[in-house]
């Protein structure tokens, strides 16, 4: 087996310093589709350093855009696990943003494998990073749920059962994001150079009929549809954001988000109208402010 499950439990947590600036930050939402309309105000808050807003799914890339200098070969860099890239699929996320993220700043982020789910046929890494920022207050708490295929069936927990489920009713809005067919390859630009992202023949290997859009793109797509859409564009009312990875998004085409509000609670579900819609983002939901 890849995974080395004790060594991965038992490491201690690894530890780094990451810095951004303004234009990590607007590369990433030209990345999710921002600007599109560049002679929209709204918009323009999005990609221009003037009154600059940052999506808290920034956090996702901070430290690792175009400000990190060369960037790291894409894998996966954790103690007891060495997994071929074709492999893994990136299962679900979630994130907590305890302050604002501004527009430039450093911080020292910790990452530590929290626990290994045998699946049978899978494993599921989960994969915890905390960032702080120079004072030790924490900025957010990531966690990343990792598919390991074939790397299951070594006797352990399978893990929680946790489903969120929509209400049984019609959503209360449902918002509409177009993707580009070159949004792959700028969106990869922020720091995951995976050339499941880029390249024709290794996303063959890997059973796509052509490279796919970043998980994580879906997720930041999804998030700012739901700011600009729901929460009057106020980056900072979100507090929390999960989600399961359920399907792949291939670039150009559209994600359609039904949103079902709660009071504080949104519960959200991402679908592709072009294929039918095919789930692309299930058990999601994001708890905001105000």
């Amino acid at each position: 087996m890849a995974i080395d499950v004790r060594a991965a439990w038992t490491a201690e947590p690894s530890v780094r310093d990451v810095s951004w600036t303004e234009r990590d930050v607007i590369l990433y939402h030209l990345g999710l589709g921002a600007g599109e309309n560049a002679q929209d105000p709204e918009e323009l808050r999005w990609v221009y350093e003037k009154d600059l807003q940052v999506l808290p799914t920034f956090a996702l890339v901070a430290g690792q855009g175009i400000s990190a200098g060369d960037a790291p070969a894409a894998g996966l860099n954790l103690p007891g696990i060495d997994i071929d890239l074709r492999r893994i699929l990136h299962g679900g996320q979630s994130l907590t943003v305890h302050a604002p993220i501004p527009p430039s700043g450093e911080a020292r982020v910790s990452s530590r494998v929290t626990d290994v789910w045998d699946k049978g046929k899978a494993a599921v890494i989960v994969l915890e990073q905390t960032a702080t920022d120079s004072g030790g207050n924490p900025l957010w708490t990531t966690g990343m749920q990792i598919w390991a295929r074939d790397e299951g069936g070594f006797g352990g927990s399978p893990g929680p059962e946790s489903v969120a489920t929509a209400p049984d009713r019609e959503p209360d809005k449902v918002l509409v994001s177009r993707t580009g067919t070159a949004q792959a390859l700028l969106y990869r630009l922020s720091g995951d150079l995976n050339p499941l992202h880029a390249d024709p023949d290794f996303a063959a290997t890997a059973g796509f009929e052509r490279p796919i859009l970043h998980g994580l793109a879906s997720y930041g797509v999804v998030c700012k549809a739901v700011v600009d859409g729901m929460l009057d564009g106020d980056p900072t009312r979100l507090r929390h954001y999960a989600v399961r990875f359920a399907g792949s998004l291939y670039p150009g085409e559209t994600v359609e988000t039904a949103v079902w509000h709660d009071g504080d609670r949104l519960t959200l579900r991402a679908t592709c109208p072009d294929r039918d819609g095919q789930p692309v983002l299930t058990q999601a939901t994001m708890e905001v402010s105000g």
